[in-house]
């Protein structure tokens, strides 16, 4: 059996932060990544943007160059999966062996959530997670002309914004009443559909589907649940993930929607550490609610908290929450989270394409998004760390910078 002092488990944003942070601290102990893709780690995020659009290569979106993890005795254990952990033995099975660790830093992230109805196993139903999946559909993308999309979320929209340019119609599908429903507000989501539309895009709300027409293997239409069939080359599904934690729930960790972990980002077993999009944590920005974030900033912070408690550092959890989307000419930016909020201000014209959507409780600012307003979106930072009560005249008062504004 092999061994090493830290094993990490999942080769995406949060393991490579993991490993990285080891040997910026210090660690001089052995350090390993396991990893399901063939890939060294890789940015995700471009991959519904920059890396489908053909903007960036490959090379351009990896997280660093692949020498650089043998130059820090990083031993890269790619192309394997864990497929269960021994918490007692210290162990885990990935690739017909078994590989032993002192602590274990889970970093598995999830998988896309995909269709359940009829058809959904055609060959040219993508999801936008890994290199494989985009490869695919750029392999495709010239011989096809009608490309449907289910989920009006980040990553339907992006996808949507790129398949505009390349000159392909397309149709989304968003089950509930607006885009964007789960994570923004009314302003940003009616927003962002105009554009959408604006651009050629039958974007559709409160879309019910049936099932997927199948010939061949091959999706050929989607059927509405109202009896409309809409034609498609190809079907790209964006409907959220399901966090990777089955072999740490097997093995006896708490857990639910993803694993639970503490402030530390130390889960139920001893020694094993869950970091990034699949750990369920207390969260300052959330009112100590236990939540998932998918984000890269997520996974860093999280993977920094963890390394610098097994180095002995009790340094608890406490970022701001950060995202950003690129659509169009369009920039997003997000700080904090807007769940619980119960006002929101318009701050700027949509119609200038510059503008800001504050969400605030209790007169206390919450979050931000910031659509190409970048001032904004940096300067917001302190009033959502502050906590403090604000003038909302002047949060709406685009003409007076917002580390400008006075308390309520």
């Amino acid at each position: 059996m092999s061994y090493y002092d830290v094993l990490i488990v999942g080769a995406g944003h949060a393991g490579a932060q993991a490993g990285i942070a080891l040997r910026q601290m210090g660690f001089e102990g052995s350090v390993a990544m396991i990893g399901d893709e063939k890939e060294p780690p890789y940015e995700r995020p471009p991959l519904s943007k920059e890396y489908f659009a053909g903007d960036k290569s490959f090379d351009r979106i990896l997280i660093r160059p692949a020498s650089f993890w043998p130059e820090r005795n990083i031993d890269m254990l790619l192309g394997k999966r864990v497929k269960s952990v021994d918490p007692v033995g210290k162990f885990v099975t990935a690739g017909g062996e078994e590989i032993g660790y002192g602590k274990l830093i889970w970093c598995a992230g999830g998988s896309p959530r995909m269709l359940t109805c009829n058809g959904a196993d055609a060959s040219n139903i993508h999801a936008v997670r890994r290199r494989d999946d985009v490869d695919a559909m750029i392999a495709k993308i010239d011989q096809v002309r009608h490309v449907t999309i289910i989920g009006g979320g980040y990553i339907g929209l992006e996808a949507a914004a790129v398949l505009s340019k390349f000159g392909k119609q397309v149709v989304l599908l968003e089950a509930l009443d607006r885009v964007l429903a789960r994570v923004a507000g009314e302003d940003l989501s009616r927003f962002y559909e105009a554009e959408h539309r604006a651009h050629g895009v039958d974007l559709r709300t409160g879309a019910a589907m049936d099932c997927i027409e199948v010939k061949d293997g091959r999706a050929t239409a989607v059927l509405m649940a109202d009896g409309e069939r809409i034609e498609t080359d190809m079907v790209i599904v964006g409907i959220g993930i399901v966090p990777e934690t089955g072999p740490l729930i097997a093995a006896g960790a708490v857990g639910g929607n993803g694993v639970d972990v503490d402030e530390y980002c130390r889960t139920s077993l001893p020694d094993i550490y869950a970091v990034g999009d699949c750990a369920a944590h207390e969260n300052h920005f959330a009112r100590g609610a236990r939540i998932r974030l998918e984000s890269v900033q997520n996974a860093n912070d999280q993977a920094k908290t963890a390394v610098a408690h097994i180095l002995g550092k009790e340094e608890a959890y406490h970022a701001v929450p950060w995202f950003w989307s690129n659509q169009y000419d369009l920039k997003l930016q997000t700080v904090g989270l807007s769940i619980g909020y119960d006002q929101t201000i318009l701050r700027g014209d949509p119609a200038t394409r510059s503008f800001s959507v504050l969400y605030l409780r209790a007169g206390k600012l919450l979050a931000i998004d910031a659509v190409n307003a970048v001032k904004d979106y940096v300067q917001a930072r302190a009033h959502i760390l502050s906590g403090a009560a604000l003038d909302p005249a002047q949060l709406a008062d685009a003409s007076i910078p917002l580390k400008e504004v006075g308390l309520a």
